[in-house]
C-alpha cells in the first residue's frame, strides 16, 4: 500500500501531464487489487488532500543530505561527489542523472558516409539530428516505432551513446590492424571499432558469457561486419592470444555503472560504497591480463562508465606503477581523439586520461585511459 501511494503522490507532485483526477484514480484501483475497500478509502483520501494542497518540495539546501533529497541520490554518493566536485558540480550532476538521456544512434559508416546514412534514414522516416562530438553520431528526434525496427533490422544505425563511441574514437584502431576486444559483450563498442576499420583487418572479440557472443555475431551479421572472431576467451587470460602480440587493445571493464545512471537509475540504490574496492581489484586483474597481448609500441586502453576515482584514476595509476613497459599517452582536444579544440573545463582524470560526465558532456560517464606498451 505503500507503494501505491508513492506512485500516486509522485504522479500529482511531478508529472503534470497526469491529470490529478486520473492520478487519483489508477491509484484507487491498484489499492483495490492489492488490499481491501478500507485501504482504497484511505488511499483516495490522502492522495485528494495531496491534489488539493501541493506539498512543496524542498530546496534541500547546501548539505549532502538536502541534495540527495531533492535529487533522488544516495547520501553516501552524493557526499562523495561534494569532496571531489563541489556543491554546484554535484547539484548539476544529479540532474543530468534524472533527466531523460537522448535517444544517441551511431551511423553505420559500412553502409556508406555519415551523410549518406542519415538521408537513407530520412528516407525510411527516421528524422535524427547529427552530432556535436563524432562524424558517425545522431539523436534520433522523430520516429514511429516501425521506421526505427525497419532501419535497425536493415543495419542502418546502432544505439550507442557518444561516450561510448569516443572510447572507440580513443583506442583509434587502423583499417589492417589487428585488435582484441577484451570484455566484448554483445558488442556495441566492437562493432563500431570495426567500422573505423573499415572492415580490414581482424577483432578477436572475448567474453565467457556464450548468449552475449551470440548476440555480438547477430550484430556482425545485421551490420555488415566481417572481421570479429568471437571467443569464449577471459579478459584477464589474454596474453598469447594473438601471436606477436595485438596493434590495440581495448578493455571495456565491468565496473559499478555508475556513470549511466540516467539510463539505468536503480543502480544507485542497489550499490553500495563498500562494492567499489572489489570492483577496481578485478578491473585491474582484467587490465594486467589484457596488457600482456599488446605488441611492442601497441595500445592498450581502459574504459569504464563510471565517475568513480576507485575504478578509474586509481586503477590506472595502479597500473602503470606496477607495469614499467607500459606509458600513458595524453590526451589532447575536444572531443577527445577526434577534435583539436581545447576541452571544456574538464573534469581531473589523470594523465593519459580523459574523463566524460553526463552534466558536462551530456554524454554517459566515462573514464578512459590509455597507455602504450614501449619498445624495447
Amino acid at each position: 500500500m505503500r507503494t501505491v501511494l508513492r506512485i500516486g503522490a509522485y504522479q500529482l507532485l511531478f508529472l503534470d501531464r497526469v491529470p490529478p483526477s486520473a492520478a487519483c484514480s489508477q491509484a484507487v484501483e491498484l489499492a483495490k487489487q492489492v488490499g481491501h475497500p478500507g485501504t482504497a478509502r484511505l488511499v483516495n483520501a490522502v492522495l485528494r488532500r495531496i491534489a488539493a494542497s501541493p506539498i512543496a518540495i524542498p530546496d534541500g539546501g547546501a548539505a549532502p543530505e538536502g541534495i540527495a533529497l531533492r535529487h533522488s541520490h544516495p547520501v553516501w554518493l552524493v557526499g562523495r561527489w561534494m569532496e571531489r566536485f563541489g556543491s554546484d558540480e554535484t547539484r548539476a550532476l544529479c540532474r543530468a542523472n534524472n533527466a531523460a538521456p537522448p535517444s544517441a544512434i551511431r551511423l553505420n559508416t559500412l553502409r556508406g558516409t555519415p551523410e549518406s546514412v542519415a538521408d537513407a534514414l530520412e528516407r525510411l522516416g527516421v528524422r535524427a539530428v547529427r552530432s556535436a562530438l563524432l562524424p558517425e553520431g545522431a539523436r534520433i528526434v522523430s520516429a514511429s516505432p516501425d521506421a526505427r525496427r525497419a532501419a535497425y533490422a536493415g543495419g542502418w544505425y546502432s544505439p550507442q551513446d557518444e561516450g561510448s563511441m569516443l572510447v572507440g574514437r580513443l583506442v583509434a584502431p587502423l583499417p589492417g590492424e589487428t585488435v582484441i576486444d577484451a570484455c566484448a559483450g554483445s558488442g556495441g563498442k566492437t562493432i563500431h571499432l570495426a567500422a573505423l576499420m573499415e572492415n580490414q583487418g581482424r577483432i578477436l572479440a572475448c567474453d565467457t558469457v556464450p548468449a552475449k557472443l551470440d548476440a555480438l555475431a547477430r550484430q556482425c551479421a545485421r551490420t555488415g561486419v566481417r572481421i570479429v572472431d568471437p571467443r569464449p576467451i577471459a579478459a584477464a587470460r589474454l596474453e598469447g592470444a594473438v601471436p606477436g602480440g595485438a596493434d590495440r587493445v581495448l578493455v571495456d571493464a565491468p565496473c559499478s555503472g555508475l556513470g549511466v545512471l540516467r539510463r539505468r537509475p536503480e543502480i544507485k540504490w542497489r550499490l553500495r560504497p563498500e562494492d567499489l574496492p572489489g570492483l577496481a581489484a578485478r578491473q585491474l586483474e582484467i587490465l594486467e591480463g589484457a596488457a600482456g597481448a599488446v605488441r611492442p609500441g601497441g595500445t592498450l586502453v581502459l574504459a569504464v562508465c563510471s565517475l568513480e576515482p576507485e575504478e578509474g584514476p586509481e586503477v590506472a595509476a595502479r597500473f602503470l606503477g606496477a607495469h614499467a613497459g607500459f606509458e600513458p599517452v595524453p590526451i589532447t582536444g575536444w572531443p577527445p581523439g577526434t577534435g583539436g579544440a581545447p576541452a571544456p573545463a574538464a573534469l581531473p582524470a589523470g594523465p593519459g586520461a580523459a574523463l566524460l560526465t553526463p552534466h558536462r558532456h551530456d554524454t554517459d560517464g566515462f573514464f578512459v585511459a590509455v597507455f602504450r606498451r614501449r619498445t624495447p
